[in-house]
């Protein structure tokens, strides 16, 4: 290269360094691979990776230090926060002053429950004497507020849980009075004797306590607690405890308790539709680690299970900082560095009117079997009631139970047999002890036998064998199209999981002949037939609802207005089978008149194996009655439809 040449080049090399150094002391770093916005980047991608050995660093003093120990001590900084989520970036490039350069870097963590914290760090680097840059390492790189041997903390603070919320808007469960019952080990002087007088005090109770209070380890328990302690034994509702409080308060040993719980208006209120708040269990932990914490209260089952997120809201999150004791341990401290507040929950408003469902439950109270009863205002399909007897054990029968209907079901084939014009109410039909059809025998309950009789007498009286010879009038599909009029297979959504029902079709003579009666393939839910029991006393399928906020959607849309002469048919029968039919014993029930229709359903090769049901509506309530394995409709299940109603106010 010529001489001059060799000079314009570095000329031109000064002019740019004279361009990056300015006269004046302050400056913005030029790109470059020895600049130090190169060891910037390099800094934060060694952070996010754990490894620093391409950056150089030292004190503030200028004494180097290992990347190792700082790789480390940053992981021990950032203690509880270790594990999360976090971006790291540069704004901008770096101020140079002489041989110092400050960066600012963008530090985000993602905290649990996908809160963000973000914040800005200035980092500072000298430049060595080999011309690169190194970083100024101290705790306040990683938060403002570190020193050595500081860790980041995380402190939890729940939300205030929303309530579920009946159809007037007030709190299904509230707050209410309870007494721990616990005993004081010093104090006891026959742990045999103790127990003995408890539990039969316990099971005086009314309602009864289910389960029953488990009394087995109480002697161990209190063997293994201090002398003086409280060995809590039942937390019970005031009600409860004052039906037992002279019986107990005097035991030797005996210690209560005054508290406030969230409860229900009743033990057995809707407890399978509302679900349970419990602590965090394990699995709890396990499936939702990022969700729960120990210590969180969480909802179980029915709406408290459905619609926790909802319910629970969002906890709020302290990022604070935890500092060395001398002993070594690390403690908390009140600095907080970071505050997210808790959103409360959302409520969770139903339809649940809090009379009826007390009805409800109180009808099914003494019922050892698993059973359901379900009542529907008829104007709104609003479910008003939604309760499972002691046997359902916390299954929602009400909703979810598949099974066949029996002669509650006459009252679709009715309906569907007027509709065609294939009968009317005052017909002439037989109803003989048996009926053979392709080669099955059907017969009546009990043998009984009717002979020629005007249509609506055995509607009244349930004859089998009249509908089973009915059955080919209503065609291959006809009882599952007028089923499906009546909302049956729908696809309507009440917020919890529901069984809409699934009737035969299509299927042979026999098929066709046990459809008619409810039996063969055809399933059902109590809340789907008193959802049907509600569109014959409308006139037009409402697709029921438990929800108002939120809705569940899509929203379902009502069904095809009935036939009017069809559907007051079978209303005026329906009130037959209470006058003179099998529900004779809801004749004098106080209020408008009871219309309904009793079954009795087998569910196996064994006829005397059946299910016990009830169907029908007074006033504005339309209502479904099941007992599983039950026996005779009129036997089980018309009584506690006769509790139900007689437990309704009166207007």
């Amino acid at each position: 290269m010529h001489r001059s040449q060799r000079f314009r080049h570095r000329s031109s090399r000064s002019v740019a360094v004279a361009a990056c150094l300015l006269a004046s002391a302050t400056l913005v770093a030029c790109s470059g691979e020895d600049g130090p916005q190169h060891s910037v980047d390099a800094f934060l991608d060694g952070w996010r990776s754990g490894d620093l050995n391409a950056v150089g660093f030292v004190d503030p003093t200028g004494t180097k230090i290992a990347a190792a120990d700082v790789a480390k001590e940053i992981k021990s900084l950032s203690g509880e926060l270790a594990e999360a989520p976090l971006k790291l970036s540069r704004k901008g490039d770096p101020e140079i002053v002489r041989n110092t350069a400050t960066a600012t870097i963008k530090v985000e963590w993602t905290l649990p429950g996908e809160t963000s914290w973000a914040y800005d760090r200035p980092l500072r680097l000298t430049q060595g004497r080999d011309d690169r840059w190194q970083v100024i390492w101290e705790p306040p790189v990683v938060q403002e507020q570190l020193t050595s041997g500081d860790r980041l903390g995380l402190r939890r603070a729940p939300a205030p849980r929303a309530g579920v919320l009946d159809g007037a808007g007030e709190p299904l469960v509230a707050p209410r009075p309870v007494v721990r019952v616990g005993v004081q080990p010093s104090k006891v002087t026959d742990v045999k004797a103790l127990a003995r007088d408890l539990d039969a005090a316990f099971r005086a109770i009314k309602p009864a306590i289910t389960p029953p209070v488990d009394l087995s380890s109480l002697a161990k328990r209190i063997d293994e607690a201090k002398p003086d302690a409280f060995v809590e034994v039942v937390t019970l509702r005031d009600e409860a405890y004052r039906q037992i409080r002279s019986r107990i308060r005097d035991l030797p040993g005996t210690k209560f308790q005054t508290d406030e719980l969230d409860l229900a208006p009743t033990r057995e209120f809707a407890r399978a539709v509302l679900g349970t708040v419990d602590p965090a269990q394990a699995d709890d932990l396990e499936k939702f680690p990022d969700r729960y914490s120990p210590g969180d209260l969480v909802g179980h089952g029915g709406l408290q299970g459905r619609w926790d997120e909802r319910l629970r809201g969002v906890p709020g999150l302290s990022v604070i900082i935890k500092r060395p004791k001398p002993d070594g341990t690390v403690e908390s401290t009140d600095t907080v560095v970071f505050r997210h507040e808790p959103e409360p929950g959302q409520p969770v408003r139903t339809t649940l009117d809090v009379t009826t469902q007390n009805a409800a439950d109180a009808a099914l109270r003494g019922q050892r079997r698993r059973s359901a009863l379900v009542a529907v205002r008829i104007s709104d399909g609003a479910v008003l009631a939604a309760a499972n007897g002691p046997g359902a054990a916390g299954e929602n029968l009400a909703f979810t139970a598949q099974v066949p209907p029996g002669s509650t079901f006459k009252m679709v084939s009715a309906l569907g047999l007027v509709e065609r014009g294939a009968i009317t109410p005052d017909t002439t039909v037989d109803c003989p002890k048996t009926v053979t059809v392709d080669g099955r025998s059907f017969k009546n309950s009990n043998d009984f036998a009717l002979g020629k009789v005007p249509f609506h007498t055995v509607f009244a009286k349930s004859c089998n064998t009249a509908f089973a010879a009915l059955a080919p009038q209503l065609g291959a599909d006809g009882l599952a199209a007028t089923g499906r009029a009546l909302g049956l297979e729908g696809k309507w959504e009440v917020g919890l999981d529901a069984y809409t029902g699934k009737i035969s079709a299509n299927g042979g003579a026999t098929e066709q002949a046990a459809a008619s009666i409810g039996q063969g393939t055809t399933l059902v839910s109590p809340l789907a037939m008193a959802a049907a029991t509600a569109a014959v006393a409308k006139g037009e399928f409402i697709p029921p609802k438990l929800l108002l906020d939120p809705a569940p959607e899509p929203a379902a849309e009502p069904g095809p207005e009935l036939k009017p002469e069809a559907v007051t048919a079978v209303r005026t029968m329906m009130r037959e089978v209470i006058s003179t039919g099998t529900g004779t014993a809801l004749r004098d029930v106080p209020g408008e008149p009871v219309h309904g229709k009793t079954g009795t359903a087998e569910y196996d090769d064994n006829p005397k194996n059946t299910h016990a049901w009830f169907v029908g509506w007074q006033g504005d309530v339309a209502f479904a009655v099941f007992v599983e394995q039950g026996g005779s409709g009129s036997g089980t299940a018309v009584p506690i439809a006769e509790r139900f109603l007689r437990a309704l106010p009166r207007s």
